[in-house]
C-alpha cells in the first residue's frame, strides 16, 4: 500500500483527528510545516485546539476550503515577515546572533506588517483607562488581516471544529471559545493571542481577555476533559520544550525561563487521563456485576458512559531550539528564520509519520499511547 494511502487509512480508524497548536509567537511558523506534512499525508484534522499564535494558525486552517488552507497559512506568514533586513537576515548573515538580535530589536521598535504596530504614545505617559494605557502595541492591522484571510462563515459552519484558549482578565479563569458551542470572530482569535503587556486585551461581550498561554499554553487538557466516547488521534505541536541545559548567560536565563513557563506538561496530563480512564472502566465493570434490577438510573447512565470510552493516541512534535537562538526567538520575525522554522516543522512531521506503527490505535486496556520524535 502506498504510504499516503496507509496514512489516510490509519487516521480514518479514529473517531477524530485532533491538532493541538501551542502558542509561541514567531516560532509558530514551525506549525505551518507540520500542517503541510499532515495535509500531504491525507491526515486532515477534524478538530483544532489552539492558543495564541496557535489559534491564528488554527483559524487559518479551519476557516478556509481544503485547497486554500496551506496557501492562506503561507500568505499570513509571508505578510508578517515581509520587512526586509537585507544583509542582516539572520539565516544568511555571518553575524549570526547579532543579526537575530537586530531582527528582534526591529520587531520591538517597529512592530510587524499586518500584525501589530507600536502606539504613538508610550503607555506610561498616558492617563489610566485611555486607549494606549494598557499595551505597547496596536493590533488593528491583525484584525484586518484575519478578516481578509479567514472565511468566518466556513470557520463556524465547516467540517473542522476550532477551540481557542484565552484568559478572563478580571477573574483569571482559563476559557475556551469553541465553534461547537458559539460563533468565533476575529476578536476571539485576537483575545487568544493578546499577550500582555505588549498587546492589548480584547473585549468580548462584557469581559476582557488576554493570551491563553498565561494559564495554559497547551490546550490538551481541554480535549481530554470532553466527555465523549470518540477515539482520538492527537498531534500536539509544541514550540517550547521543558527540558534544557543550565543557562550560562542572562540571555540564556531569559530563554530558559520562557521554555519552562510556556512548555507543556504533556506526560503528566496523559498519565492522569490514563489513570482516570482505567478507573472509569473499572467502575463500569463493577456496575455490570450488579443485577440490572438493582442498578439506579444514575448508575446505569454511568455504566453506559464509561463502558466503551474511546482511546487516545497522542503524538508530540516539539520544536528543538537551535544552539544560537536566544530569548528573542518568539519575536524574531525575519523571513529567513520563518522559512527555516517551517522547513524544520515539515521535516519533523514527515519523520514522525514515517513511524507508521505510532499511528495504530491503542488497545482498550492501554487507554492512552504517547509517542514523541524528540526525547529529552
Amino acid at each position: 500500500m502506498p504510504m499516503k494511502a496507509k496514512h489516510r487509512a490509519q487516521c480514518a480508524q479514529y473517531g477524530r483527528v485532533a491538532l493541538m497548536l501551542q502558542g509561541g509567537g514567531a516560532l509558530g511558523a514551525y506549525q505551518v510545516g507540520v500542517y503541510k506534512a499532515l495535509e500531504e499525508a491525507g491526515c486532515i484534522p477534524s478538530w483544532i485546539c489552539g492558543v495564541s499564535i496557535g489559534s491564528i494558525n488554527g483559524a487559518l486552517i479551519a476557516g478556509n476550503p481544503p485547497h486554500k488552507r496551506l496557501e492562506r497559512l503561507q500568505e499570513f506568514w509571508s505578510l508578517v515577515t515581509s520587512r526586509s533586513l537585507g544583509a542582516l537576515e539572520p539565516a544568511d548573515s555571518p553575524l549570526g546572533k547579532w543579526a537575530a538580535a537586530f531582527s528582534g530589536f526591529s520587531t520591538m521598535m517597529l512592530g510587524q506588517p499586518g500584525f501589530f504596530q507600536p502606539h504613538l504614545v508610550n503607555p506610561w505617559l498616558t492617563l489610566p483607562g485611555t486607549q494606549y494605557a494598557t499595551s505597547y502595541y496596536d493590533t488593528t492591522e491583525l484584525k484586518d488581516t484575519l478578516n481578509r484571510l479567514i472565511d468566518f462563515k466556513r470557520l463556524n459552519n465547516g467540517e473542522i471544529r476550532l477551540s481557542i484558549g484565552a484568559v478572563n482578565v478580571a477573574t483569571g479563569d482559563n476559557v475556551f471559545f469553541d465553534t461547537a458551542k458559539e460563533p468565533i470572530t476575529a476578536d476571539h482569535i485576537m483575545a487568544s493571542g493578546a499577550l500582555p503587556p505588549a498587546l492589548p486585551m480584547v473585549k468580548i461581550g462584557e469581559s476582557y481577555y488576554w493570551d491563553g498561554g498565561l494559564v495554559s499554553n497547551t490546550p490538551l487538557q481541554y480535549l481530554l476533559d470532553q466527555e465523549e466516547k470518540l477515539s482520538s488521534l492527537v498531534f500536539q505541536v509544541e514550540l517550547f520544550k521543558a527540558a534544557g541545559p543550565i543557562p550560562e548567560t542572562m540571555s540564556q536565563v531569559e530563554a530558559r525561563q520562557k521554555d519552562i513557563t510556556y512548555s507543556s506538561r504533556t506526560r503528566h496530563a496523559a498519565s492522569g487521563f490514563k489513570n482516570a480512564l482505567a478507573l472509569r472502566r473499572q467502575l463500569a465493570q463493577a456496575y455490570q456485576r450488579i443485577p440490572a434490577r438493582l442498578r439506579t438510573p444514575e448508575e446505569e447512565a454511568l455504566m453506559q458512559l464509561y463502558a466503551n470510552e474511546g482511546v487516545v493516541n497522542l503524538i508530540q512534535l516539539i520544536y528543538q531550539s537551535r544552539p544560537d537562538e536566544s530569548d528573542n526567538k518568539d519575536y524574531e520575525f525575519s523571513r529567513s528564520t520563518m522559512e527555516e522554522h517551517a522547513s524544520v516543522g515539515y521535516r519533523d512531521a514527515v519523520e514522525t509519520l514515517s513511524h507508521t506503527e505510532w499511528l495504530e490505535m491503542p488497545a482498550p486496556e492501554q487507554g492512552v499511547a504517547l509517542h514523541r520524535l524528540h526525547v529529552d
